[in-house]
């Protein structure tokens, strides 16, 4: 579908960078290598099967998320030219059910990798694209939906069920 609007920036391709490395990359090179390993600890069956759920939970979030959106889902801040505002689905409560999923998944990550250095780091950078990325992607929408979006933004709630 061909893009109506993109408001990429710098910015944007650092952080997503940023998540990239603290979500993938480097979990993989500690995976693989063990580097760094004397931050390991050992890791503990309660929180380890909490992780579990919490990923499993965050997981299914995210799927459901993108099913709902369809077409209209960018990894970027982008809209296209036939983007229509989804309300159905899980987007009837929460705003930005894939961000929600992805605060699970940190938090999941932080609980079952027994690592000081390498689990919070899923958290820290998500947390870190979330936070520089969410009010523009709003303001994209806002932008783009008007009076519809102001409307939706009422009725629901940001990353929980209003």
């Amino acid at each position: 579908m061909p893009i109506k609007e993109d408001r990429n920036g710098g910015l944007e391709i650092v952080l997503l960078t940023g998540a990239w490395i603290g979500s993938a990359i480097l979990p993989l090179v500690w995976a693989v290598t063990g580097f760094p390993s004397h931050a390991d600890f050992m890791l503990q069956p309660l929180p380890y099967a909490l992780g579990l759920l919490l990923m499993v939970a965050g997981l299914w979030l995210f799927h459901r998320s993108h099913a709902d959106l369809g077409t209209n889902w960018s990894v970027t801040l982008q809209t296209r030219e036939d983007h229509r505002l989804i309300t159905e689905g899980i987007y009837r409560r929460i705003r930005h059910p894939m961000y929600s999923a992805m605060f699970l998944l940190g938090i999941a990550h932080l609980l079952f990798v027994p690592n000081w250095i390498v689990a919070p780091a899923y958290l820290l950078s998500f947390g870190l694209l979330y936070l520089f990325r969410v009010a523009h992607e709003e303001r994209l929408m806002l932008d783009r939906f008007g009076a519809e979006y102001e409307a939706y933004v009422q009725r629901t709630g940001r990353l929980l069920p209003r």
